[in-house]
This record gives structure tokens, sequence and C-alpha cells, in this order.
């Protein structure tokens, strides 16, 4: 049988919202019930499964074209800082695994830690696109239990919120404060911390910054990424999601893929100034980057 792709918007986006659908069907499927977006939600211990932590995991994401693909180069956690320095910290990305100790931090991330420590502290969620300036403000225990749902390949980006990146350190500090950053640095660069959660789908579209470390503490982060010297095709209104189901298979047939890799809990990122990079969390991801500033 052929499977033929509608040709308008419309239909697409119909076509797209089945295909969701369908494969909420095929999550919630192992625990026997039949249900749709409106009923398998993050919050229901019905549908889905659990990771870890208490968190949900959709497993329909982790089928997304190209997903266990990793061409980061990886190295372990006895790496010296000279090699860090010479190999990695101007030139290219690289992953590590273990690298500290966090599992005091990670502790503190269950889902039922934070809805009982911060349930009622504010957050500032902001769209999901390359600009990312829409903000909204909201209780965390609304957005774990109410907003963290798997997200629509044919939503937009800015119609997409999920929180990352801001948080008033008053607040959040006790909890920031208990996480071990990775070991290695820059000269003459300090590092900031910059905490988020996101549901499976969500995820930033390609930008760029400084020089940081990204390390996932619950859930699944596939991370996509391109030198200075190349910049990606990609429509900064539209979802990380979308570009995978859509664009990156072009991509496969051009050679013009990204470096790409999923991280899971315990790895580490490392990604140099200016580089590009997109995400895309396949499952609710709990998530801490660490960025590098000049002093």
């Amino acid at each position: 049988m052929v499977l033929r792709m509608p040709q308008s918007r419309r239909g697409l986006d119909s076509f797209e919202n089945t295909v969701f659908l369908l494969g909420l069907l095929l999550l919630c499927r192992p625990q026997g019930i039949i249900c749709d977006y409106d009923t398998c939600s993050s919050s229901d211990n019905d549908c889905g499964s659990f990771s870890e932590g208490g968190w949900t995991s959709a497993v329909v994401y982790h089928d997304t074209p190209g997903s266990k693909r990793c061409t980061i180069p990886e190295r372990p956690a006895s790496t010296s800082i000279e090699e860090f320095l010479s190999e990695f910290a101007f030139t290219q990305p690289v992953i590590f695994h273990n690298l500290t100790d966090n599992s005091e931090f990670r502790e503190l991330c269950k889902r039922s830690n934070l809805l009982e420590k911060f349930g009622d502290s504010v957050v500032t969620t902001s769209s999901s696109n390359t600009y990312s300036y829409g903000r909204s403000k909201i209780k965390l225990s609304s957005y774990i239990e109410r907003h963290i749902e798997p997200t629509r390949v044919s939503a937009f980006a800015n119609e997409t919120h999920y929180w990352f990146g801001e948080h008033e350190s008053s607040v959040w500090d006790p909890l920031l404060s208990r996480y071990r950053p990775p070991v290695y640095s820059l000269p003459g660069h300090i590092g900031a911390s910059s905490f988020g959660i996101g549901g499976p789908g969500s995820g930033v579209p390609f930008h760029f910054h400084g020089p940081g470390f990204g390390e996932v503490i619950y859930g699944a982060k596939r991370w996509f990424l391109y030198p200075p010297s190349y910049t990606p095709s990609f429509h900064p209104n539209r979802t990380t999601l979308h570009w995978v189901v859509h664009d990156y298979p072009d991509l496969a047939q051009t050679g013009n893929l990204p470096l790409e890799c999923t991280l899971r809990p315990g790895d580490v990122v490392y990604f140099p100034d200016r580089w590009w990079h997109a995400t895309l969390n396949l499952e609710t991801s709990v998530f801490i980057s660490w960025f590098l500033s000049p002093v």
C-alpha cells in the first residue's frame, strides 16, 4: 500500500494529527487502554509509561528519523582538562558520560520532590521558537500537572511553551546550588546554570550563543549541532519535532546531516562558542545547562 501525503496545508495538518493520535494509541496500548490526545496526558497514570523519577516517557518519539544515530565524539570522565582544551574546547562538541556525581541533585529533581518543595513557585515559560520571545508565567504545579503534553508535529513553535532558562535565584538557588557542574571550563570564563523541564516532543529550534554544557537529569534529549561555518536551513517558527519529521530525511539524502546524539541521565554534551544547536526531548526531560561567559 502506498501512503500519499495530502497536498493542502489543512490536509497536511489533519494527516499529521492522525499520525500523532495513532502514536498515542500505541503509547497507551501496553496498558490495554484506548486513549487520544485529550485523555492521554503526561499527568495521567493510565497512559504512557513512567521513567525513573516519576516523569512520563512517550516512546512514540524514540522512533523519529535518525533517532539511533550518535555522531558526536564521546570521551570518558577521566579525560584530562588539557585534552579537553586541546581537542574540543574551541573546535568541536564532545559528550562525556558520568562526568560528575549528581545523584543528590537528581534525587531532588524527582517529580514528587519538585512538586512538594516548589509546586507553588511561579516559573516563566518561553515559546519554543528560535528567538524564544513569547513569555508566560505559571505555577510549577500547574505546568507539571497540566501543560507537559506531547507536542503535535503540526504545532507552531510560538504556540508551544516550555520552561527552560528563566528562574528567580532567590527561589531556585537552594536547588541549583546542589548541582555539581562539569569539571572543565575555559580560561577567563565563569559558569552559570539554567534549569528546565520539557514534555515529549518539546525542544528549541536551531540557535547559537556562547559555549556551554548540557546535562540530562531525567528523560532523553536529542541534540543536533552544526559548526559556525555552516548555517542550517530551518523555519524559526517551526518546532524541532517538525524539522526532524519533514526536513531531516532530505538532509540524509544530501549528506548535510548535523552532528547529533541522544543524551540520557548522566550524559553531558559540550558545545563550543557560536555552534548552531537544536534540541528535541524524546521523553519528559529534566535538564540543566552550564553556560560559560567571559569574566
